[in-house]
């Protein structure tokens, strides 16, 4: 049976990673030497998968941290300790653990035999994260270089407002440990390592992670389509002129697309088809989402629905009574802080196509 070439949701791998020569070269030059690397990107566009495609040809060893998930220094000590362990031999750490200021309490799940880790509420938790930071560094050494990843590390500041001054000044002297940073909120990231108050001020290599080249997307989704339809190249273009080269959403468009003409003789339209049944899938998180907006959020997507992708200008407002430019401002920036709106070389969009479709199908009701 022939299997779906294209995947979408989860980190991509092996036959199912896209492209981005150019990109793993450069993360693998950065990380092979001594320093250290933030990338960024909005949500979706491939930073998990590009850094663990390099990592997972380098033998060495890969801790991974998403920070969005971390509720205090505690939790994070906890967490991170926890991942160290999934890495490292029980009997190398526990030599280390049983000198942490704080000992941590250690048990095992008798149904998934996973290790839970916890450190007991502290009036001082700082020592907690110290002690597992620099057991990463103590477990390391120049031939076998550590590679811990903070993913949506910009979310640093909501754990708690101290911390990053606090990790920077643990981990500025580690020797023998890679630190990856991916971050999804650009404005934030950019303050976290370039604004010169911050304590992260040029702490790594800043790499911006932009779309796939259409070139590059186009000849990677006709190679997948060969055997399912006698015109690969016309669905991979009106994909890309749907998707917009979107990794995530071509992606998920492409596998739908593929499953369609492996199944059914002949489809008629089998790219407004694969959009009509994403839509409808969604339903019902469009609509939750779209009620979450305020009014002049709303005013806002609807004209960039209509325009796709487009510059804010004047004319632009008063095509669409959007108010004052402050107003629209301050409506732009809410929704590019929550990932809703993107800013391109072409202007300012929504960055979920079948969002948008979703919008101009009830728009059009």
């Amino acid at each position: 049976m022939k299997k779906n070439p294209f995947k979408f949701g989860s980190i991509v791998e092996g036959p199912y990673f896209t492209d981005r020569i150019h990109e793993i070269a450069r993360v693998e030059s950065i990380i092979s030497s001594a320093n250290h690397l933030i990338v960024i990107s909005p949500r979706r566009f491939g930073k998990s998968s590009l850094i663990f495609k390099v990592v997972s040809q380098l033998d060495r060893p890969v801790i991974s941290l998403d920070l969005q998930l971390i509720t205090g220094i505690e939790d994070f000590a906890a967490q991170l300790l926890k991942r160290v362990h999934r890495v490292y031999p029980f009997e190398k750490i526990r030599q280390f653990v049983q000198h942490f200021r704080i000992i941590p309490t250690v048990s095992i799940n008798p149904v998934s035999n996973e290790v839970d880790i916890a450190f007991q509420p502290s009036s001082s938790p700082l020592p907690m994260l110290e002690d597992v930071l620099n057991l990463v560094e103590k477990l390391s050494n120049e031939k076998k270089r550590a590679i811990v990843v903070f993913d949506e590390f910009q979310e640093i500041q909501q754990i708690d407002g101290n911390l990053a001054r606090q990790l920077r000044s643990v981990i500025q002297h580690h020797q023998h440990v890679n630190y990856v940073f991916l971050g999804s909120q650009e404005s934030l990231i950019r303050n976290i390592f370039e604004k010169k108050k911050s304590p992260f001020y040029h702490f790594g290599m800043l790499m911006p992670l932009g779309k796939i080249p259409q070139k590059d997307f186009e000849a990677y989704l006709t190679d997948g389509f060969r055997d399912v339809t006698g015109t690969p190249e016309k669905i991979s273009q009106a994909i890309i002129g749907f998707s917009d080269c979107h990794p995530y959403y071509t992606q998920q468009l492409a596998f739908v697309v593929w499953e369609i003409l492996f199944q059914q003789d002949n489809p008629e339209d089998p790219i407004t088809q694969a959009i009509d049944e994403l839509v409808r899938i969604h339903d019902m998180d469009y609509e939750r989402i779209w009620n979450a907006f305020i009014k002049t959020d709303k005013k806002l997507l609807i004209a960039l629905t209509i325009s796709n992708q487009t510059p804010l200008s004047e004319a632009f407002y008063r095509k669409f009574d959007l108010g004052a430019p402050s107003t629209v401002y301050s409506s732009l920036k809410r929704l590019m802080q929550n990932g809703t709106i993107l800013k391109s070389e072409k202007g300012y969009g929504i960055d979920d196509p079948f969002f948008r479709q979703w919008i101009a199908q009830r728009r059009a009701q």
